[in-house]
């Protein structure tokens, strides 16, 4: 899964950054979203604009008009040999302007292979709840929200935020739901997860320390997605304890570590989409 995209090549959370991801050959893409003033979700991880542009503000006071007005992608020089620099397209007016989640939907969705999804809602914020109901409501309008029986979307949805996701499993239950752990608090460490979440998402320092932790969450019928894995050991050390995904600035390096070659992955010749154990539910 590309983290914010490739986003150690190419300035993150532009429509730059997720193409040369899928270009890449990632099985999936990561965002942060967040509301602006006119109500439109859009792919910002920080509460301000100040570090990834070159404006300053905070994204829920600025309205979607204003934020267009930014460049979100001067601010980080490609590395050298970056196959960045080897897509001339990646670089076109536009690629490195604010990007909306509806734009970035329209890339999955329009893309001719399956790509998986995972959106995190950033809390604490102004607009509580609001956040949840707007995700949802264009998750719906692209066929993602309320998958048919039988069918299972693209999408998942995680935050830090407890609350969050139990609300997202009480406007869309078929979603697929995320709690992300900066710790793991004592009452979970046996595997376990609150109500609402199906998934639990350490940092990738949790298991360097708790290795055992996978197992544990495996043992009470949960999965494990990891973020943010970069360096070749905690990869080797993911694949080791069976997590189910990799979350990564690197998908290309991920990849090529896995065996699975390097750019242009194919997707038929690797049928798990996300997961290291594509055999899991």
């Amino acid at each position: 899964m590309a983290h914010r995209g490739a986003s150690e090549d190419v300035p993150e959370h532009t429509l730059a950054a997720y193409e040369a991801a899928l270009f890449q050959g990632a099985d999936g893409l990561e965002c942060d979203v967040r509301l602006t003033a006119d109500m439109h979700l859009v792919c910002v991880h920080d509460r301000r604009v100040n570090r990834t542009s070159n404006g300053r503000g905070v994204v829920s006071t600025l309205e979607l008009a204003q934020l267009r007005q930014l460049d979100f992608g001067s601010w980080k020089q490609p590395p050298g040999d970056s196959e960045y620099v080897e897509v001339p397209d990646l670089r076109r007016e536009g690629a490195h302007r604010v990007l909306t989640l509806e734009r970035l939907l329209e890339l999955v969705v329009d893309h001719p292979r399956r790509v998986e999804m995972a959106i995190e809602t950033k809390h604490p914020t102004r607009y509580a709840g609001l956040v949840e109901e707007h995700l949802v409501a264009l998750l719906d309008r692209f066929g993602l929200a309320h998958p048919r029986l039988g069918e299972r979307s693209p999408v998942r949805v995680m935050s830090f935020s407890a609350m969050s996701v139990r609300r997202i499993r009480r406007l869309a239950p078929s979603l697929e739901t995320v709690l992300l752990l900066d710790r793991v608090p004592l009452r979970f460490r046996d595997g376990s997860l609150p109500r609402g979440a199906r998934i639990a998402g350490p940092g990738i320092h949790i298991l360097r320390t708790h290795p055992e932790y996978v197992a544990r969450a495996h043992s009470m019928g949960n999965r494990v997605h990891v973020w943010t894995v970069d360096q070749a050991s905690d990869i080797d050390l993911c694949v080791e304890l069976g997590v189910d995904a990799i979350i990564s600035n690197r998908p290309q390096a991920v990849l090529a570590r896995l065996g699975r070659g390097g750019s242009r992955v194919s997707a038929e010749a690797h049928p798990g989409v996300i997961g290291l154990n594509p055999d899991k539910p």
